[in-house]
């Protein structure tokens, strides 16, 4: 494991990472979602896209990096790109599953890959709107003890500068980022997900111009079963697209 200290916003962020196929003449930036860390996406990945310089990051809060205070999207996408610099690393295909997706797009790579991602906001269910709307009005009464019953699962067990990042980056809407992506877009989805589900990618693809949509059999890590073809069709679409 190694390890790159980046200062940012008057705080020193200690980012995790691992590098495979070093001498690989492009470079693919993967980033793992909300919760998660680079070893899942090394699992997955690590065995193909072999013309590639794989760049596994655990992004700040996640792994064994470090966050000192709370975090948008936006910043986290401008600490991927110092550490990048620090590395030498260029923004050949950044791939990006569920909140790490955002990031991806962000960072405005010649192919951007997205696995389930996190951007769309969907009309919340009743049961979820019951819960916040439960969960204010005991709030009103001092009550929050009870908030570990009413959060997310996602939510669970976050520390203060972590839970304050989770609740800015999830009521974040990527529609007009999407919107005005202009490079090529490869978007697979999990069929059965219900934490991104397809529907999102459904409108992900129809708001970047330049994407193709392929819709997998499995849940929202649906990636683990079907890294191969996934990589097969990075390689289809950068090299040979």
């Amino acid at each position: 494991m190694a390890v790159k200290s980046i200062f940012f916003k008057h705080h020193v962020f200690d980012i995790s990472y691992e590098i495979l196929n070093k001498d690989a003449k492009y470079d693919i930036i993967i980033l793992h979602g909300w919760g998660s860390n680079k070893e899942l996406m090394k699992k997955a990945f690590g065995g193909f896209l072999k013309g590639f310089r794989h760049i596994y990051i655990d992004l700040p809060g996640f792994g064994n990096s470090t966050s000192p205070i709370p975090l948008n999207s936006s910043e986290y996408a401008r600490l991927v790109e110092l550490f990048l610099v620090e590395i030498n690393g260029k923004k050949d295909i950044a791939l990006g599953h569920s909140f790490g997706g955002k990031i991806a797009t962000l960072l405005e790579p010649d192919l951007l890959v997205l696995l389930s991602s996190a951007g769309i906001k969907l009309p919340k269910s009743f049961g979820v709107l019951a819960k916040i709307y439960i969960y204010k009005f005991f709030k009103l009464f001092g009550l929050t003890k009870f908030r570990k019953y009413f959060v997310s699962d996602d939510a669970k067990e976050l520390n203060k500068i972590m839970y304050d990042t989770f609740k800015t980056v999830v009521d974040e809407d990527f529609k007009e980022i999407f919107k005005n992506y202009e490079k090529k877009a490869l978007l697979c989805w999990g069929n059965k997900d219900t934490a991104t589900p397809p529907k999102a990618g459904d409108m992900i693809h129809s708001y970047i111009k330049n994407s193709k949509y392929i819709e997998f059999e499995g849940d929202h890590y649906f990636f683990l079963n079907h890294a191969k073809i996934i990589s097969e069709n990075i390689e289809k679409e950068y090299i040979n697209g």
